[in-house]
């Protein structure tokens, strides 16, 4: 009876020590899946830049000034398009419309060229 008593701790012991491998290797593969993850968001890049104040703010004056530009640009190419457009319109000599938008580019033209009216 002593030698079955035996024989069934050992296999409780197996069995114990197959579901510890389980654990670990399924611990091993999300602590991989993590790692991949912060490499590929590059958190370490992150955290170094914070580590460093003087390129932080480098980094985000360029990156104000561009979209800075960027709006300024596309802002300029925006009115423009409305511009020729309300051009059109106004060439057309339509009776309420045409006076409307006669009036507004005027008032444009004569705020690009600096004069007050």
């Amino acid at each position: 009876m002593h030698s079955l008593n035996g024989w069934r701790d050992s296999v409780k012991e197996q069995k114990d020590l197959t579901d510890d491998r389980k654990l670990l290797n399924s611990i091993h593969e999300q602590i991989t899946k993590m790692a991949v993850e912060m490499e590929r968001t590059q958190i370490a890049d992150y955290v170094q830049l914070l580590n460093r104040p003087r390129r932080l703010i480098w980094v985000n004056l360029l990156t104000g000034l561009s979209r800075g530009v960027g709006i300024a640009i596309g802002f300029t190419i925006f009115a423009t398009t409305i511009l020729y457009f309300l051009k059109a319109l106004g060439a057309l000599n339509l009776p309420i419309i045409g006076d409307y938008i006669a009036d507004i580019v005027r008032h444009v033209q004569y705020q690009l060229e600096g004069r007050t009216y």
